[in-house]
């Protein structure tokens, strides 16, 4: 056999090795897109939950390094239910949604607010807290009662929450936005704010937790109905969760949850009965 032909095999075979590992590349990923969550999920064993991590007492790291509070302990008894454990990927909440979309966890359980916005670029569960958005000031200071005070003052809010859509609802405000509660909590207590706008149970922890010369000083301003956030396209991922929610409350383990971090009733009982 002449090398001209030996090499003509030769690049041939290679040829045809590479073609055919392409294909397997192209079939394994396609597999894999068509996977749907759930089916992922159990078969990894591990339910990757997004979260924010920096806000107390849903989500927070504790003194031992570890993930801890109400969205926490909710995930985990989730994820036992479906006989897997949950693993918490620390996000910043402008980015929460985007990494959902783009497989960086499996689920978002962190108090997101269900809103027709958001339900364009993800799925929701049936609400699992029920709460509300309050105006927080330092102790010493009695202009903020309603909503339309905050008018011509400086307000802090979370960075693409409901609560800067209310803060920005009010004509005049001087909306200024931060990636978590810590940093404009610390602005209010410093006098770069005159007020802030975020979640009555989460203030009322902080203030309490933290000895904050902070106060409530307002009703709720909006109401927020928070959901368990799924990406698109996993139907049977979102039943199971209501599913899973609904068993909780029936058995009283939701309950029991959110007394440990509350000291409550849960408002959303209100709406199940």
């Amino acid at each position: 056999m002449s090398k001209t032909i030996c090499a003509s095999i030769f690049k041939l075979t290679v040829f045809v090795v590479v073609v055919a590992s392409l294909a397997v590349g192209l079939i394994t990923g396609w597999a894999s897109a068509q996977q749907s969550t759930l089916e992922r999920i159990r078969a990894t064993g591990v339910m990757r939950v997004g979260l924010e991590g920096t806000y107390p007492p849903f989500n927070f790291v504790d003194e031992n390094n570890q993930m801890a509070g109400f969205d926490v302990d909710i995930s985990n008894e989730i994820a036992r239910r479906l006989g897997v454990r949950a693993e918490f990927v620390g996000t910043l909440w402008s980015s929460l949604i985007a990494g959902l979309q783009t497989d960086k966890f499996d689920v978002i359980i962190a108090q997101m607010t269900i809103t027709e916005e958001r339900k364009q670029s993800v799925d929701f569960t049936n609400p699992y807290v029920i709460t509300g958005a309050v105006l927080v000031s330092r102790a010493n200071d009695n202009r903020f009662s309603k909503l339309s005070d905050i008018a011509g003052h400086r307000v802090g809010v979370g960075i693409g929450t409901t609560f800067e859509e209310v803060a920005r609802s009010v004509p005049g405000a001087d909306v200024r936005t931060y990636d978590s509660f810590q940093e404009y909590a610390q602005e209010l207590l410093t006098g770069r704010l005159d007020v802030i706008i975020n979640d009555q149970l989460s203030v009322a922890y902080a203030i309490k937790q933290h000895g904050l010369p902070l106060k409530i000083t307002s009703d709720i301003v909006n109401e927020d109905v928070i959901g368990i956030a799924v990406k698109k396209g996993n139907e049977d991922f979102v039943e199971m969760l209501n599913h899973i929610l609904a068993d909780m409350v029936a058995d009283g383990t939701y309950q029991q949850i959110f007394q440990k971090w509350f000291d409550a009733e849960p408002a959303l009982l209100k709406y199940m009965k």
